[in-house]
């Protein structure tokens, strides 16, 4: 009989990607006071993605779980995922974590809370995106897969299941792409190729407001999220120098020497 799917997908609550963000006044952190947050566009993809995979497979998956770390207001976050169609929702809330900052909660102790989390509910298949916007690490998915020892597939374009519970993957890789298979339990990280969200409808809204969430701490996960990481200050990229055009290739021999490029 083939394994039946648990799958959890983690989500995250970031700065609207229309948002230019700004730095706060004190150089050490993003402003967040009056600014628009949305979810991670990698975790929309991922959470669509499980959908999907009910949608075609529905008499394999059992259910799609969304799990959060973050304060209250990542609540709003998960209610987007269940009105995709996920099934329930998880908020390890970390109140005493500053509000959404990309900086305060680290990759490795989104790993640990998530290693204990799946540990937890039995999950066998574990899609999230790649990175978040706000920092772009792009190593929790990995670290995750290490602290759990379960294959990885990162990158994912194309995802299917087939009726024994082999997983097989298209990922993309420096100039061109690859494909990967592997048996559950497993990591799938989502490139912004996978798909394209669908929009949800007023009555999908509703109905996410009726479906389950729960609050735990890290310390029901008995996970300790201290920051391993100071951050000293932050600054804005230096603003880009305008280009010049030149006559012919001497003077732009001249030019590069003049600039100490050659």
């Amino acid at each position: 009989m083939p394994p039946r799917l648990s799958i959890v997908v983690p989500v995250k609550r970031v700065i609207d990607y229309a948002i230019k963000p700004r730095i706060s006044s004190s150089k050490s952190s993003i402003e967040t006071n009056g600014v628009k947050f949305s979810i991670n566009p990698f975790c929309e993809i991922a959470v669509e993605e499980a959908v999907r995979l009910r949608e075609s497979k529905k008499d394999l998956v059992d259910s799609i779980t969304l799990v959060t770390a973050g304060n209250v207001k990542s609540q709003d976050t998960l209610r987007v995922g269940l009105a995709l169609g996920a099934d329930k929702a998880t908020l390890i809330e970390t109140s005493d974590i500053q509000d959404s900052n990309s900086l305060s909660l680290e990759p490795l102790a989104v790993a640990k809370l998530l290693k204990a989390f799946i540990e937890k509910s039995d999950a066998n298949l574990v899609i999230m995106g790649k990175q978040s916007i706000d920092d772009d690490s792009n190593q929790t998915g990995q670290m995750l897969a290490g602290l759990l020892n379960w294959p990885q597939a990162t990158n994912a374009s194309n995802v299917s299941v087939d009726d024994a519970g082999v997983v097989t993957v298209t990922r993309e890789v420096d100039g061109g792409s690859e494909t990967v298979s592997a048996p559950l339990p497993m990591i799938i990280t989502t490139d912004l190729r996978l798909n394209v969200p669908r929009y949800t409808k007023l009555q999908d809204i509703m109905k996410a407001k009726k479906k389950k969430t729960e609050k735990i701490t890290p310390a029901d996960l008995g996970v300790d999220i201290s920051s391993r990481l100071e951050t000293i200050s932050l600054e804005d990229p230096p603003k880009r120098i305008g280009g010049s055009k030149v006559a012919d290739v001497d003077a732009l021999i001249s030019k590069l020497k003049e600039v100490g490029a050659v």
